[in-house]
């Protein structure tokens, strides 16, 4: 699968076949491809906890808030990205710049993660609505956590989504002198 094929098939994944385990070097080949995602000073400011069994039912849990993320409870594997301090060069340029690299380079390592998913077989959903502190609690983690990932095989019959998407006009602009 080329990169265009993966955008083209990755989504959202909200119902997962809880009784397909995902085989460990499928989990291996997202966490290495996650060590080739480009960041700020080449820092990875970021921790990756795989969970499982009972720590992924309850980090499940803890995404279910209000009603929101019923389905994480049938993925097989949640991943649960926490932010670790920026290495010296990259916390100068956040602070003169006033930029907030960690984000951006979470959000970078959750694009390789789904991706690699993607090119493995894998359905995945980024979720971004958590309980923080159950979170750090469940994986012994100090970092706030700022994505969980669920992973796993669709459902049979999970279709493929139309993408809708804004058109290239209302996303680019071209300025050449």
């Amino acid at each position: 699968m080329n990169f265009t094929e993966i955008a083209r098939t990755r989504q959202s994944c909200r119902s997962y076949d809880p009784d397909r385990p995902v085989e460990e070097e499928k989990i291996q080949a997202m966490l290495d491809s996650a060590r080739l995602a480009p960041s700020a000073c080449n820092g990875q400011p970021y921790f990756i906890t795989v969970c499982r069994g009972a720590t992924a039912k309850a980090v499940a849990a803890a995404t279910t808030g209000m009603g929101m993320n019923k389905f994480a409870a049938q993925a097989p594997v949640l991943m649960v990205i926490s932010e670790m301090p920026y290495v010296r060069s990259a916390a100068s340029g956040a602070k003169l710049k006033k930029n907030d690299y960690r984000s951006i380079d979470i959000g970078i390592v959750a694009a390789y993660l789904t991706a690699e998913a993607t090119a493995q077989g894998l359905g995945t959903c980024i979720l971004g609505w958590l309980d923080d502190a159950k979170l750090r609690a469940l994986c012994g983690v100090e970092g706030q956590v700022r994505l969980v990932i669920t992973v796993g095989y669709p459902k049979e019959g999970d279709k493929l989504r139309e993408k809708r998407r804004k058109s290239p006009e209302e996303l680019t602009a071209r300025r050449y002198e």
